[in-house]
């Protein structure tokens, strides 16, 4: 590429007010040569290059090793390398370009590894810079020639032959450090959502084995959990048949789909994906309370997923059990999901499509409390899982917002 006229972003600091200078990514970064000739690194010390994790020892990541026989031809890394994985990935058909931050090791020869040559870079800077999939695959279609295995045909120093527009040294840290900070506080919201969701497994263990029971208003104990089979609490119907072609973002009707059970909602429904305009007669609808659970799927462990709708009038798709009855929904789908779901798995039949009837779902057993003692759980339980999804909507926040800013503090 040429070089062009010196630029600016749309958004920067305003300590900053120099243009941006088109330089060469060999400007900024050298070849990595070194191997790992004396075997200072063995298999267990591989590294893999992650869209999403970045650089990470392979074993931890996925599970194993797969370095070939020998590893001394291999290229060192160290901490503040930049490594160019030649392998294609789905939003990087070129592949990827990112930072060691964590640990030395070795890449195969498949990887690029380079330096940082820090009185003109900072390697964090050049990270974020690539995080774009826009600017990576820009930046790489030039160079790279693909073979007919898919295999990118391009030697380690050609990587470095083009041009980026390229700040000062002091913006390209302030930059990197304002990155930083946003990147610390989603491991922070991720570990926080990490934690609740071990808490809320541990804590359902405890109530559902009944080590951990509640008292009523009074601080008095509740009575014994009785022996019950579902077809005993609920009354059983079916839903009625909504393609994914009914579907309409100006639908009349809200609707649930068999298949948004697997994607898209968890133990309680109370917001809506999808509208119809399928008219009234051809639908079902649900009351509040009602919990469903799919009829048909792709695996027995799969089918074993209730939800319950909080919400009076939505359309209930075809393959989907409805059940009714005087017990609080929202207890009985965490109970179902978290206590009866392998038994509800044995329930269902088939192969390549697999089918979980009423007549099933109404044999299996349960050990219930009284329903004072259900909307207790249930109110404690919805508590824990709101705490989960505000970091959870938290995280997405701070991904947009960092996106849009790289997008916009970038040339």
């Amino acid at each position: 590429m040429e070089k062009l006229p010196s630029k600016k972003p749309l958004i920067r600091f305003p300590e900053f007010t120099d243009v941006w200078e088109h330089k060469k990514l060999n400007e900024l970064l050298a070849e990595a040569k070194k191997r790992n000739g004396d075997l200072k690194y063995d298999k267990d010390e591989v590294l893999s290059v992650s869209g999403e994790l970045g650089i990470v020892n392979q074993i931890e990541h996925l599970g194993r090793s797969y370095a070939g026989v020998s590893v001394h031809q291999y290229h060192v890394v160290e901490v503040g390398d930049i490594v160019y994985t030649k392998s294609p990935l789905k939003a990087n058909p070129y592949g990827i370009i990112k930072l060691n931050k964590h640990k030395a090791g070795i890449v195969s020869t498949l990887y690029a590894v380079y330096t940082v040559k820090e009185q003109d870079a900072c390697g964090e800077w050049i990270e974020y810079y690539f995080s774009l999939d826009a600017n990576t695959n820009r930046y790489l279609r030039p160079l790279v020639k693909k073979g007919a295995k898919n295999d990118m045909k391009i030697s380690n120093a050609y990587v470095l032959n083009d041009r980026i527009f390229v700040p000062s040294l002091a913006e390209q840290k302030r930059i990197a450090s304002f990155f930083t900070v946003l990147d610390k506080k989603n491991v922070q919201l991720k570990e926080k959502k990490n934690l609740l969701e071990q808490y809320k497994k541990g804590i359902m263990q405890k109530i559902f084995s009944q080590e951990l029971r509640f008292k009523d208003d009074d601080g008095n104990e509740f009575e014994d959990w009785e022996e019950k089979k579902l077809g005993e609490i609920a009354k059983f119907s079916k839903g009625k048949g909504i393609s994914k072609n009914d579907i309409s973002d100006d639908g009349k009707y809200e609707c649930i789909r068999y298949g948004e059970l697997y994607t898209h909602y968890g133990e309680v429904i109370s917001v809506i994906k999808s509208k119809t305009n399928l008219t009234e007669k051809d639908l079902i609808f649900s009351d509040i309370n009602d919990v469903i659970i799919p009829a048909s799927g792709e695996s027995q462990i799969d089918i074993a997923k209730a939800s319950c709708i909080l919400k009076k009038g939505v359309a209930l798709g075809g393959d989907l059990n409805i059940m009714k009855g005087d017990f609080n929904g929202i207890f009985l789908s965490y109970y179902l999901n978290y206590k009866k779901k392998n038994n509800i798995a044995v329930l269902a039949q088939g192969v390549s499509v697999v089918h979980l009837y009423s007549s099933q779902l109404s044999t299996l057993e349960l050990i219930l409390p009284k329903k004072i003692e259900q909307d207790k759980i249930a109110n404690f339980l919805i508590l824990i899982d709101q705490k989960i999804n505000y970091c959870q909507t938290q995280i997405e926040q701070t991904s947009i917002y960092k996106k849009g800013l790289l997008q916009g503090m970038f040339v």
